[in-house]
């Protein structure tokens, strides 16, 4: 492979783009040896399945090779494709909650063991352990412990487990031939408005196109908008952890939601 261009480094990895003997283009991620190119590898995969992303191209203990994903900008049309797509993926569904390859957000592990129920899972492998990273104030600890002891009252009705990106902000999804491409998965057996609460929190082009095509593909359970709060605990309390104190206001600011549910 001969590199083309450094793209700068993200969470401690190089990042270049390349092309192969065989003139294909690619993107390459590389680092210190760790599990996590395996694992993204692996939901990579396993999303592929019922969505676009890109393709394995070669992955080892410090490395991943993917296919170079053209992007154009996004239109009403690709966002309604995208909207469409990420319903049918939800719906395609997974064994359990969790996942068989070990977990990350960034460059965070997180524990993908099964649990029996959604709100379990999502309290005892995605909220408490952030929490115990996120050296909040004692009075902050308090009142999440609090939301996270609500979460079987308010998850809303039980829904099959969906096979979710799990890190769906707007940056991981690349506008190319028309749809969304999904890159750089917490793939995982999850709850579908996980991912839908995730592309609220920070935006993404056309989101009412996106939500619209998606209710028309497989309406959200009543009620889901209230319950956006409680799926951004995770990712609000990452930010925490990664970024410092800048997140503590938002996160809060769901935790108050959520206790007022």
């Amino acid at each position: 492979m001969r590199f083309t261009e450094d793209l700068g480094s993200s969470h401690g990895w190089r990042l270049r783009r390349g092309v192969l003997d065989d003139g294909r283009e690619v993107f390459a991620k590389s680092g210190a040896a760790s599990e996590i190119f395996a694992s993204e590898a692996a939901g990579l995969r396993w999303l592929g399945e019922a969505a676009a992303v890109p393709e394995v191209i070669d992955v080892g203990p410090d490395r991943l090779v993917l296919s170079w994903v053209r992007q154009e900008r996004p239109t009403a049309a690709a966002a309604e494709r995208f909207g469409r797509s990420l319903a049918r993926l939800h719906r395609s569904g997974a064994p359990g909650f969790g996942a068989p390859w070990p977990g990350f957000i960034a460059e965070l592990p997180m524990d993908n063991s099964p649990a029996g129920d959604w709100p379990s899972f999502y309290a005892e492998r995605r909220v408490l352990p952030f929490l115990r990273m996120a050296r909040l104030p004692a009075s902050d600890v308090v009142l999440v412990e609090r939301a996270v002891s609500r979460f079987g009252e308010v998850a809303g009705p039980a829904e099959p487990v969906a096979r979710i990106h799990g890190d769906l902000w707007s940056g991981n999804v690349l506008w190319s031939g028309g749809d969304g491409v999904l890159i750089d998965p917490a793939a995982h057996g999850g709850h579908r408005e996980t991912d839908l609460a995730m592309l609220d929190l920070f935006g993404l082009p056309y989101l009412d196109r996106v939500l619209g095509a998606y209710r028309e593909e497989w309406p959200p359970a009543e009620g889901w908008r209230e319950r956006v709060p409680l799926h951004q605990l995770h990712p609000l309390l990452v930010h925490v952890v990664l970024f410092g104190g800048g997140y503590r206001d938002s996160l809060m600011s769901a935790v108050r939601r959520v206790l007022a549910l």
